[in-house]
């Protein structure tokens, strides 16, 4: 029982603290009532208690000029009577005391005639409440009044009540001394209630209280409505600027007639949406006319490019005839000719993701297959370069649903990407899967890239370094139309590299359309297989930008959620691998590394062998 209290307790606080975070007006008015309730306490505990010194102070001091003046009326009845027996002072003592209650003027409540210790008159003590003597007459009261002679003694008292012992209210009790007789002194004592007073502080209070929670309470709809005025403005401008955000660029914010600073703000806020609508527009249609322009150039090109094709292959089978200049002319024409082509093929499909026109043809395939695939094309290749590649496969089914042809070019980008790279170092393939995704990772050990080329592997055209000489040629658009097709998939494409440590990519895809992705199945850059050492890390996260054009269908017949994976976005602690991290090295420039696309076609740049050293682990 207890630990659920606690818990409707503790989510009661976080939903109030995040209702208090999420609200401007809320914090405004809490804010002020915490000043106010502070300001109204301070001053309530300041005027509190000058009232109640102010009227304990007043009221001892009235106790004290009346029980002076009746310690002396005493003392001159005493003086005015004469007595010669025990009888004749125990007659004065108890008319004394009778006198003393009947007086009108008096405000004491009890009145104590005790003889002092040591007295030889064989008289009693008169009082006029005997319960009352042991309770709030002590023996240092005695022994202090004793001991002051002429002076008053006065001591703070709890007097209990009549009816009920156990209830006490709070009293004084005021003490001198007198002489009865000759021989006889005694001590006199006053009991003065304090509880009138005692009532009129508790009024007070509760007049101070009321008032401070009608302050409060004041203060608190006061905060609101001005807090209301201020913020609902605001609070339209964000509604507003969301609206904006999401694409409805004709909203605009109300309220903009007027002449204070709210309408002010409205206007220009207006002012700034129209400006904004009419630059998207214009961005927009610049765009639109690049994406046509690029698409219609493509197309157009396609036409003169297969004649010059064509006329180049013709050339090309007449080489022989040639002399050795023409041979070789001819010979470059048609391998330009290739990379021209691959060029226009990427150009068509990167104006097809802009145009939002991609679509996946999604079949059910296992994912170790096509990497093997993928491997053994990249064969020849690796035999050239001197590179041994290896591949690691799951223990369970790596099957998911995916395009053959958009992944398998994924794949074919970077293992030989990771071949041209790697310097004659191994190139690690690891196949992984989870309930939720399936996962590849292409890992070399060449040149590796820095923090500031992974943050751009993927842009467009990039290169770390142009003319770093390359066997397979390519446009710089592989890596970009790799990153497309992987958002097209509802999947992510990730990057990895530390320079002279090599480098590392990770494809990861949902098993089917509708399942988010969550902790991909393997890491982005795993331990090396024989060269010891593990690397660190420049981890870099390349999100989807913007909608993917199409989903995958869901093939697998299970009812999946139609909702789209989430997308991480930059930052996420996803691709942190903190188990991989070591001390930040620093990082020099990395000197011709170029991670564009290879040749897609791949069979006239370079002479390949015909097999190759694959491992499969």
């Amino acid at each position: 029982m207890v630990s659920r209290v606690r818990v409707v307790t503790v989510r009661a606080t976080r939903r109030g603290v995040a209702q208090w975070r999420s609200s401007l007006q809320l914090r405004v008015v809490t804010t002020a009532l915490a000043i106010g309730l502070a300001a109204i306490a301070v001053l309530g505990l300041y005027l509190s208690t000058s009232v109640r010194d102010g009227i304990y102070e007043q009221r001892l001091a009235a106790i004290d000029r009346e029980a002076a003046a009746l310690t002396t009326q005493v003392s001159e009845n005493f003086s005015n009577s004469a007595t010669t027996s025990n009888g004749d002072l125990q007659s004065l003592l108890n008319d004394t005391v009778s006198t003393l209650t009947a007086t009108s003027g008096s405000t004491a409540q009890d009145y104590f005639l005790l003889q002092e210790p040591g007295g030889t008159a064989q008289v009693s003590d008169v009082v006029s409440r005997g319960d009352l003597r042991d309770v709030v007459i002590t023996d240092e009261l005695r022994q202090a009044n004793i001991a002051s002679e002429d002076d008053q003694v006065l001591q703070a008292v709890g007097i209990p009540a009549v009816d009920d012992p156990s209830v006490v209210r709070p009293g004084v009790i005021v003490g001198s001394t007198v002489q009865a007789a000759p021989d006889a002194r005694y001590e006199i004592y006053y009991l003065y209630s304090l509880e009138p007073e005692q009532e009129t502080l508790s009024f007070v209070h509760r007049v101070l209280l009321a008032g401070g929670f009608g302050m409060l309470a004041l203060l608190g709809v006061v905060t609101w409505t001005m807090a209301r005025q201020t913020v609902t403005p605001v609070t339209r401008a964000a509604t507003v600027a969301e609206r904006l955000a999401e694409g409805h660029l004709s909203e605009r914010m109300p309220g903009a007639r007027g002449a204070d600073e709210m309408a002010s703000l409205a206007r220009s806020f207006n002012e700034m949406a129209e400006s904004l609508q009419d630059q998207i527009r214009r961005m927009e249609e610049l765009s639109a006319m690049q994406r046509r322009f690029v698409s219609d150039v493509s197309h157009e090109l396609r036409t003169p490019l297969t004649t010059i094709r064509m006329a180049s292959e013709i050339i090309h089978e007449s080489r022989d005839q040639m002399d050795a200049d023409a041979s070789r002319s001819a010979e470059l024409l048609l391998g330009q000719i290739d990379r021209f082509e691959s060029l226009l093929a990427d150009l068509l499909e990167i104006s097809r993701f802009d145009a939002g026109a991609a679509v996946l043809d999604a079949e059910r395939r296992d994912l170790g297959d096509l990497v093997m695939s993928v491997v053994e094309q990249a064969a020849p290749l690796a035999e050239t370069k001197d590179v041994r590649v290896s591949v690691r496969l799951p223990d369970g089914d790596a099957a998911a649903d995916f395009d053959p042809r958009r992944i398998e070019r994924i794949l074919r980008n970077l293992v030989v990407n990771a071949i041209e790279h790697a310097e004659e170092r191994p190139v690690e393939v690891t196949v992984a899967e989870s309930d939720r995704a399936v996962a590849v990772v292409v890992r070399d050990y060449g040149v590796g890239m820095t923090k500031q080329e992974v943050e751009h592997v993927f842009d467009r055209f990039w290169r770390a370094d142009p003319a770093r000489a390359r066997t397979t040629g390519g446009s710089g658009l592989g890596l970009a139309i790799a990153l497309e097709d992987a958002h097209l998939h509802a999947g992510r494409l990730d990057a990895w590299g530390r320079p002279g440590q090599g480098a590392s990519f990770r494809l990861t895809l949902p098993r089917s359309a509708g399942i988010q992705l969550g902790e991909p199945p393997v890491t982005m850059a795993p331990a090396s297989h024989g060269l010891g050492a593990r690397t660190g890390q420049v981890p870099a996260v390349h999100p989807a930008a913007g909608p993917t054009p199409t989903q995958i269908p869901d093939l697998s017949g299970q009812g999946l959620s139609d909702s789209r994976p989430s997308r991480t976005e930059p930052g996420e602690p996803e691709l942190a691998e903190p188990e991989l991290a070591e001390p930040e090295l620093a990082e020099p420039e990395l000197a011709g590394l170029d991670l564009a696309e290879p040749d897609e076609r791949g069979e006239r740049a370079g002479s390949r062998p015909a097999t190759n050293d694959l491992e499969v682990h």
